[in-house]
């Protein structure tokens, strides 16, 4: 098996995207050899702890709300082509999102990390639901089979929120400025939304080196 590690935000919607074409190519090659593990990068490390207005923060950071629009037109098109759908009308505020990095951080250790992500994804680009929100997450933690309680007391307090920051750093150090981000094998970096026909030439020659060693 090959270790796929994936950088992301679960309000990034290139994130989204690019985790779709993924899905989609391991769906088109079942025996693919990779084993995925997530790891937290803020897009907004900064932002309140009650998160923001979302209109305010788009049109603030894009210059105004033709800058917004401006900016999120190929995001859209591309969610579309990739059969996702994003409600962006419904979001009505972009969330500090430590405490969904800890949900999966918390979730790795219980093998619920993926379908955590892909929950988090449906739930603020689909929904339009505040992933900030402790009641969001401990609903979505439960609808994974993760523990009410423990979800509820941990999301209480500060557990492992200094060393999900500290994963953040650590990434940015390295020299990851966006994500997502997608390391192979700990030695090969691919950046940002890859189209699902690059993930099936990967698992292809994956399986083709494979294939040679064993012989």
């Amino acid at each position: 098996m090959i270790k796929l590690d994936i950088l992301s935000d679960p309000i990034c919607p290139w994130c989204y995207i690019g985790w779709s074409r993924l899905t989609r190519a391991m769906e088109d090659r079942p025996d693919h050899p990779f084993v995925i593990e997530w790891h937290p990068f803020q897009l907004n490390p900064d932002m309140p702890a009650g998160g923001m207005d979302r209109r305010h923060y788009l049109e603030t950071k894009f210059g105004g709300k033709e800058g917004a629009l401006r900016a999120y037109r190929p995001v859209l098109a591309h969610a579309e082509a990739a059969g996702l759908t994003m409600n962006f009308d419904q979001i009505a505020r972009t969330p500090n999102t430590l405490d969904a990095h800890r949900l999966i951080h918390w979730a790795g250790l219980e093998g619920t990390q993926t379908p955590v992500v892909a929950a988090l994804f449906r739930a603020y680009f689909t929904e339009g639901r505040d992933i900030g929100d402790p009641a969001v997450l401990i609903q979505i933690a439960v609808d994974v089979g993760m523990t009410e309680k423990l979800v509820t007391t941990l999301l209480a307090g500060e557990a492992d929120a200094a060393d999900i920051k500290a994963r953040d750093t650590h990434a940015r150090s390295r020299g990851v400025t966006g994500v997502p981000s997608f390391v192979i094998a700990n030695q090969h970096v691919l950046s940002g939304a890859q189209p699902t026909e690059t993930w099936i030439a990967i698992i292809d020659e994956i399986a083709e080196q494979i294939r040679q060693s064993q012989q």
